[in-house]
C-alpha cells in the first residue's frame, strides 16, 4: 500500500557559457563529498569531465564516482548506484529542526 507522501526535489539549473563558474560557490553549500553520476563516454570526449573534477579538487571534495548511466537505467545500473550511496554516505537526523542530514564515508 503506497502510504500519502509529499517529495520535494528542488534543483538549481546554470546555463551559459560561464555557467561552471558557479560551481565553486554551490558547492560551499554541501559536504566534502560528491558523488558524481554520469553516462556514457560524451562527458569526457567534451572536456566538461576534466573541467567539473577540476573545479571538484580545487574545493576539496572527495569524488565517489557512478559512471555509465544510461537514460532509463536497467534495474541492476540503479542497484549499483544504491549500493555506492549505502558504502559512502551516513544519514543523521539533525533534532534541532527535524531535517535529514547527509554526510559521505571516508571512500577506502
Amino acid at each position: 500500500m503506497l502510504c500519502d507522501f509529499t517529495y520535494c526535489n528542488p534543483t538549481k539549473l546554470h546555463f551559459g557559457q560561464n555557467a561552471l563558474d558557479a560551481l565553486k560557490e554551490e558547492l560551499k553549500k554541501y559536504g566534502q563529498k560528491v558523488l558524481l553520476a554520469y553516462g556514457g563516454g560524451s562527458i569526457k570526449k567534451n572536456g566538461i569531465y576534466d573541467k567539473v573534477m577540476k573545479v571538484l579538487k580545487e574545493c576539496g571534495k572527495t569524488v565517489i564516482e557512478d559512471g555509465g548511466v544510461m537514460p532509463n537505467p536497467t534495474l541492476e545500473k540503479l542497484c549499483e548506484g544504491v549500493r555506492l550511496a549505502r558504502e559512502n554516505v551516513t544519514f543523521r537526523e539533525e533534532k534541532s529542526n527535524r531535517r535529514i542530514q547527509t554526510e559521505f564515508k571516508e571512500v577506502i
